[in-house]
């Protein structure tokens, strides 16, 4: 048959293609239940195929910089498409609000837009505000869901920039072209009539603009929920994703909801992934990128946890494995899946390969099947960003110094009785409960749903590089908004049920954020390059600290978990020789030091963690065995383990804080489980190597000031 014919043929009959680019070749494939498309003779889809993860594009530092893709920058990656060429084209958002492109060298360029704003026009003279989801139509114009815009915008081919649908004003409603209104839509698709499906992100709707650009609801309440039904009867919760396939049946990443839902073509919605009722840190969280194969997978980006999972067209659904980084044994390390940052929008590459922007990690990366006996290549690290301007508190007066009463690495409990359930992330400053929690940089929410725990103890939110914990987010004591930003939602008898901050909003300095909940301090973690890293990396304003952590004891254990101690004799007998005595028998030993440190300003009875941890071993005349010479670093709290559980590793069982139960504060370190560049590694001290004689154990712990303890820093003893 003609081709064109044949494509005429098919956009009446309203077939559809999404997540995948179009090739037009001579031949004809088949899917069954569905009807014929062009398609390239690509390789057959794996199930959980090994994943190798590589950089294409992004050097790691948020910016809006072009040229080689290994010196490029962008700001806040999210949506990807590639055209029939295999150029990739990036909506960056943030400060740059930009469709970038990288072409198939690697080189980086401007598309269209230049700033923020609501914009029609050629290239650079066109303006979006917070261009989410893209995709691309059969004839090579490229939509865009322009978030902050409320609106739908199309890029011609020549890089022309025109509105399909939407006026820049938020709402709900049908019409034609700028007539209809939507409310930060995220989400887009384009099938093969040419009909755009839209993800309506902050209505909780499924929209359809007809070739005619009329739009019309296909689904949802209008307002978030969580029910299957058809068309207006089902409900979503911030949907931020949508893909169609070629019989006309819709995914959605119903991203509040941690649920995949379908819309059958006559609107039916039904929830097909979600996790397990009571399941912790399940891999599927957050779905905010959709991508469908020609064979029917759906792969799925699950911003909160970084995973790329795939949904087989029988239902399984996984994690991708990582070819390069398996399991560890231990259970502390990686779980062998791909782990990203902040995972967005998805493409797939004619070769089955796939292509995820990286918000927070401002990269974008591919994800591939390694080639028979190709190395592996260096793995892309979180880039940190020096900040030496002062910076401003997190609570007023924000030009003086306030309290810090928790530091990045401290045990953790949880409210079930386990005293090591996770790390503490970041910062805590105290402050009175109802107190105003301040932005400290000025940012814009990149995550379509940026906070969390309404009305519990942990509620907060994400803006720019910090999270803000422990508050009563957009609310004042009264549960009033504090400003419009801030969208308290009622539930059916009129009680706030949930805060939305849709994506876009932007926070000045100074800014109020929410208040101070019963919990007394405001929380913050600080992410760089996908990371978090340290916060007192952070210059604020008058902080200080000249107080040498401190250190209570040093002990050892055999195996079996019992602790060696000196020898004390009797009245009758005393022992003059009160040296531990360790029997080289043993093989090895675990050294648990228990420490603390305190910071200027800090109450007598704050107890804050170490930020350096490590060991001499000396001669009893004070002089170091060889390869000692210097402290050996087995632990820096710069950044964290990804893993929770590797808080066991490096925390001995007896630490715990009071607030999840524990008699009292007590931080009890491994000293020989390492945690370097936010990797675990378990360990003890082997005896065998050392010749019996007499030793002195000396510990090495250290503040992020890079004071020294002094005191009860030596452990005399005896290898037998």
């Amino acid at each position: 048959m003609n081709r064109k014919i044949l494509i005429a043929a098919l956009a009446g009959a309203g077939v559809a293609i999404a997540g995948a680019v179009l090739y037009f070749t001579d031949s004809i494939e088949r899917q069954p239940g569905a009807l014929a498309v062009f398609t390239p003779k690509a390789a057959k889809t794996l199930p959980f195929w090994p994943a190798r993860v590589t950089t294409l594009a992004g050097d790691g530092v948020p910016g809006a910089v072009d040229g080689p893709a290994a010196a490029s920058r962008f700001d806040d990656p999210f949506g990807v498409a590639l055209d029939r060429r295999g150029a990739v084209y990036v909506a960056d958002a943030g400060d740059s609000n930009r469709i970038r492109r990288i072409g198939p060298d690697g080189t980086v360029s401007t598309f269209a837009g230049s700033g923020e704003g609501f914009r029609d026009g050629a290239g650079t003279a066109a303006a979006f505000h917070t261009p989410s989801a893209l995709a691309f139509d059969h004839q090579g114009n490229l939509y865009v869901a322009d978030t902050g815009n409320h609106a739908i915008r199309k890029i011609a081919k020549d890089g022309t920039v025109s509105t399909l649908a939407g006026d820049g004003v938020p709402g709900d409603a049908d019409g034609i072209g700028r007539a209809a209104r939507f409310n930060g839509p995220v989400g887009l698709a384009v099938d093969d009539a040419g009909s755009v499906w839209v993800a309506d992100t902050y209505n909780d709707r499924i929209r359809r603009i007809g070739r005619d650009g009329t739009v019309t609801t296909v689904a949802g309440t209008g307002k978030p929920g969580n029910a299957d039904g058809v068309g207006a009867a089902a409900a979503f919760d911030t949907p931020s994703a949508i893909a169609v396939t070629t019989n006309g049946t819709l995914y959605v990443a119903d991203t509040g909801n941690n649920a995949i839902r379908r819309v059958a073509a006559d609107g039916t919605v039904t929830t097909i992934a979600a996790p397990a009722e009571g399941e912790r840190r399940a891999p599927l969280r957050r779905p905010v990128g959709l991508a469908l194969t020609r064979d029917g997978y759906l792969y799925i980006a699950a911003s909160a946890g970084g995973r790329i999972l795939q949904r087989t067209p029988e239902g399984d659904v996984r994690p991708l494995p990582d070819a390069d980084l398996p399991a560890s044994g231990d259970g502390f390390g990686p779980d062998g899946s791909v782990q990203l940052y902040g995972p967005r929008g998805i493409a797939v590459e004619r070769d089955g390969s796939l292509v995820v922007a990286d918000a927070q990690a401002h990269r974008l990366h591919r994800l591939a099947r390694p080639r028979p006996n190709e190395a592996a290549p260096a793995r892309p690290q979180p880039v940190a960003v020096a900040r030496k301007e002062p910076m401003p508190w997190p609570v007023g007066p924000q030009d003086m110094a306030h309290e810090v009463v928790g530091v990045m690495g401290e045990v953790r409990g949880s409210y079930g009785g386990d005293s090591r359930d996770h790390f503490h992330a970041g910062l805590d400053v105290r402050a009175d409960v109802g107190a105003t929690v301040l932005a400290v940089f000025p940012s814009k929410v990149s995550d379509p749903y940026p906070n969390w725990g309404f009305d519990t103890l942990s509620e907060g939110i994400s803006v720019g590089p910090l999270s803000y914990i422990h508050m009563r987010v957009g609310r004042d004591t009264r549960g009033r908004p504090l400003d419009p930003r801030f969208r308290v939602m009622l539930g059916e008898r009129g009680k706030a049920e949930r805060v939305r901050v849709p994506r876009g909003t932007r926070f000045a300095v100074g800014d109020p954020l929410g208040t101070i909940n019963a919990m007394a301090h405001v929380h913050l973690d600080y992410y760089q390059g996908g990371a978090v890293v340290n916060p007192l990396s952070l210059p604020f304003v008058g902080f200080s600290d000249s107080v040498a952590p401190r250190i209570n004891s040093i002990a050892l254990f055999d195996a079996a978990g019992k602790r060696l101690r000196p020898p004390t004799g009797t009245r009758k007998h005393p022992v003059a020789d009160k040296r531990l005595r360790v029997p080289r028998s043993l093989g090895e030993v675990q050294v648990v030091v228990d420490a603390y440190d305190q910071v200027d300003g800090n109450l007598a009875r704050r107890r804050l963690g170490l930020y350096k941890l490590g060991y001499q071993l000396l001669r009893a005349d004070g002089t170091p065995v060889p390869g000692h010479e210097r402290p050996l670093i087995t632990q820096v709290y710069d950044r964290l383990p990804r893993n929770p559980d590797a808080v066991k590793a490096v925390y001995a069982p007896n630490s715990g804080i009071t607030v999840y139960g524990s008699k009292a504060t007590q931080f009890a370190y491994a000293l020989h489980s390492r945690l370097q560049d936010g990797e675990v590694r378990t360990g003890s001290w082997q005896l065998g190597a050392l010749a019996p004689g007499e030793y002195i154990l000396r510990i090495y712990a250290a503040d992020y000031a890079g004071q020294v303890a002094l005191e009860g820093r030596d452990l005399p003893l005896v290898i037998e």
